[in-house]
């Protein structure tokens, strides 16, 4: 009687193993490359869905036309004259108005229980909102070149040059970069996109009209003006101005600086706690 060997049966190696050999575990991202990896998910979203550009490329072209030729003659004598005035007024509006965008996509993406997974994630906290905010500034420097373009095209001329000129977009973006910090905090208090931007447009519309975009403050009466003089839009654009025209003073931009940093050091701490204990 012979006897037959039994081989046992292969047994597949288990994951933890086939980790180790693959060899060390990767570094964990910092900081900086998790928020532009979110900011290059934000891009992306614009690559599927491109009519979330049109805010960016047809409000401004409206904008910069129509004030321009609806009040030029009226308030400058000429649109040459006016268009003088209101660029640099206009490229404030047109890029402020738009940051409330920002509230309104984290808004949709926390409804859909995407960040509810990003939370999961073993990255930097903010990484999620911060990148969402670098991805718009992507979408704020689209409408600055296409309101500066149109506004040459009209018969702008800023006397400070490309220097100033960039200087002058450079600091827009800082100053909608960290104004977007309320937007993203009412993101995390509203139920709805369209809650988001009713608030939005509340607080916007009197800051952006109630401002020296459009007129000399000096021309409206007392109590106007005591508003028109401590807002921060007004105080953003006095600073561009300045820049465009080659006579800024360091104190506007000391003021716009000190705005910026109010912006984040306040609405940023508060959106990442409504962050942490969103559900």
């Amino acid at each position: 009687m012979t006897s037959t060997s039994v081989q046992s049966p292969s047994v597949a190696p288990a994951v933890s193993d086939v980790l180790q050999l693959s060899g060390p575990r990767p570094a964990r991202p910092n900081a900086l490359s998790t928020s532009l990896s979110f900011g290059w998910r934000a891009l992306l979203k614009i690559k599927h869905v491109p009519e979330q550009l049109f805010d960016v490329t047809m409000f401004p072209i409206m904008f910069t036309l129509m004030f321009t030729y609806l009040f030029g003659g009226a308030l400058a004598g000429s649109t040459e004259a006016y268009v003088q005035f209101l660029i640099p007024g206009i490229l404030v509006q047109t890029v402020v108005m738009i940051t409330m965008y920002t509230g309104l996509t984290l808004n949709k993406d926390i409804e859909k229980g995407v960040f509810d997974r990003f939370r999961s994630l073993p990255i930097w906290r903010p990484a999620p909102l911060v990148g969402a905010l670098f991805g718009d500034v992507v979408r704020y420097t689209i409408a600055s070149v296409i309101v500066m373009v149109l506004g040459l095209i009209l018969g702008f001329r800023p006397q400070g040059g490309v220097v100033g000129v960039v200087a002058s977009i450079a600091l827009l973006l800082l100053f909608s970069f960290s104004m977007s910090w309320v937007w993203t905090m009412f993101a995390m208090l509203m139920r709805t996109e369209q809650a988001v931007m009713g608030v939005s447009m509340f607080i916007l519309f009197p800051l952006t009209f109630a401002s020296n975009i459009f007129v000399d403050p000096s021309t409206m009466p007392s109590w106007l003006q005591a508003f028109v003089n401590v807002n921060p839009i007004s105080k953003l654009v006095t600073a561009i101005r300045g820049l465009m025209a080659g006579t800024v003073e360091l104190g506007d931009l000391a003021i716009v600086l000190g705005w910026c940093a109010g912006f984040i050091l306040i609405f940023g701490p508060i959106t990442m706690r409504l962050y942490n204990r969103k559900s």
